[in-house]
């Protein structure tokens, strides 16, 4: 072998190196900046309560409309009828804080509620995200309300206009 060919392969195993050394993971910076699938608007289409083994489904599309705002840290609710409280029995609810996601386990603090014996309560539910579908489960449990219930709640992405 010659000296030109010894440093024509020199060069090829170099950049070969070089090519393989870098890597297409995010830095932390970047890896932070990006939103996690659950961090959007969701429009809750149904919810099913259980308690003492009697289950309440709700159609959260006929006569109310209740949002779920998920950024990187906190959540919010908000609930009302489609007649501007003008039903016999008005529908108006809200609340929010911080929450935490470590896998498919998703927890509330809730922080904020217009049912303000709800609030400083923890609420620990499973989610899966499937396309535009939010399906988050768990049970609900505030032993000063008497409240023990398993909560399943059906939402769909809100995209932006």
């Amino acid at each position: 072998m010659n000296l030109r060919t010894i440093r024509a392969n020199l060069v090829v195993v170099l950049a070969a190196a070089m090519l393989f050394s870098c890597n297409n993971h995010p830095t932390t910076s970047e890896t932070k900046d990006q939103k996690l699938p659950i961090e959007g608007t969701w429009q809750l289409l149904q919810g099913t309560l259980t308690e003492k083994g009697k289950a309440t489904v709700t159609d959260y599309t006929k006569d109310q409309k209740f949002i779920k705002i998920i950024n990187g840290d906190h959540f919010s609710f908000m609930d009302h009828d489609l007649t501007k409280g003008k039903q016999p029995k008005p529908i108006f609810s809200s609340g929010g804080g911080k929450y935490t996601l470590n896998g498919d386990k998703y927890t509330e603090y809730l922080e904020y509620c217009n049912e303000r014996e709800w609030e400083n309560n923890k609420f620990d539910f499973t989610v899966t995200i499937k396309n535009d579908t939010l399906i988050q489960q768990g049970i609900e449990k505030i032993d000063s309300l008497g409240v023990n219930r398993v909560n399943v709640e059906k939402y769909i992405r809100i995209k932006a206009e």
